[in-house]
């Protein structure tokens, strides 16, 4: 059967100052999600289940329940507190069942159809491996601003060897080379190095790693929840995917990770002012012919 596609949409994106997934990027004012969405679909994906915060939530349902085609399948799942991706991915479990392979991806990146068909494809031929896209670094960053990056280390045999997040990523002099002022080393990373952009592919195995990163924080949702209610703070901690799946890979357990290298442009927004620029990337793409002039144009 056709895989599922997780989105992660419960971010709050204080540094944007607005809901991303809604921000009207496309050609005709689509919103990142409507790109998104329509990309999986024509890619083969089946199902969409969206993951959303209860403040943003009521948005992001209002424009699905507007602007989408009845013909999506489409799910809600809500991630209550801001515990990171991989509880994030856990409140989808219900949708999803765990006897299936899905995907999970970023809702404020337009990954494309080429990338997002291979991941597909992908899931539905090999069982026993989970996946990773990986972008051409230099594919994945389109503004002068500065991104965190999961950099790839990849075996003779194409799988996931080291994933290690690098902050503070910038371009330099517009060219293929970018700089980190994270503190890590090397400090310059060339544009070809493959790069995680939260595209991966699961198999059900997966489940068990997820749940055993989750309770070995000691997060406790409940109490945390309590607290909140109570007038408290929420909590600042976060249980993160790439981290967990790196854990997974250098200790061995689980299933191996393939990493699916593609030249694909990553399209995301990070800050307000990526906008006019993502925006013109999109047009360009429909101009070139390698986009749909309009989103939903497989479903009719």
């Amino acid at each position: 059967m056709a895989p599922s596609l997780v989105v992660l949409a419960a971010g709050m994106a204080r540094r944007y100052g607005g809901c991303k997934p809604l921000a009207p990027i496309g050609p005709n004012g689509e919103a990142v999600i409507d790109l998104l969405v329509s990309d999986a679909l024509a890619a083969g994906f089946a199902r969409i289940v969206l993951v959303v915060h209860p403040e943003t939530g009521p948005a992001i349902r209002y424009h699905v329940e507007r602007c989408w085609p009845e013909a999506v399948d489409v799910a809600f799942a809500e991630q209550k507190l801001p515990l990171g991706t991989v509880h994030a991915v856990l409140a989808a479990q219900q949708s999803l069942g765990r006897d299936r392979s899905f995907a999970v991806s970023n809702a404020d990146d337009v990954y494309g159809e080429e990338a997002m068909g291979q991941l597909a494809r992908q899931l539905a031929s090999s069982a026993d491996e989970h996946a990773l896209v990986g972008y051409r670094l230099a594919s994945t960053i389109a503004t002068g601003d500065p991104v965190t990056r999961g950099i790839c280390e990849v075996d003779a045999g194409g799988y996931l060897a080291a994933l290690t997040e690098r902050r503070q990523v910038t371009r330099v002099d517009k060219g293929e080379m970018f700089d980190a002022k994270d503190g890590l080393q090397p400090e310059m990373l060339s544009g070809d190095l493959a790069t995680s952009v939260n595209l991966w592919g699961f198999q059900p195995d997966i489940w068990d790693v997820l749940e055993a990163a989750m309770g070995a924080s000691r997060l406790d949702e409940e109490a945390l929840l309590a607290q909140v209610a109570a007038g408290g703070e929420a909590p600042k901690a976060e249980v993160l995917l790439p981290e967990v799946v790196a854990t997974m890979v250098a200790d061995g357990i689980g299933l191996p990770v393939r990493v699916l290298t593609t030249d694909a442009q990553m399209i995301g927004v990070t800050h307000a002012a990526d906008l006019p620029v993502v925006s013109t990337e999109l047009a360009r793409q429909v101009a070139c012919g390698t986009r749909p002039a309009r989103v939903w144009t497989d479903l009719g």
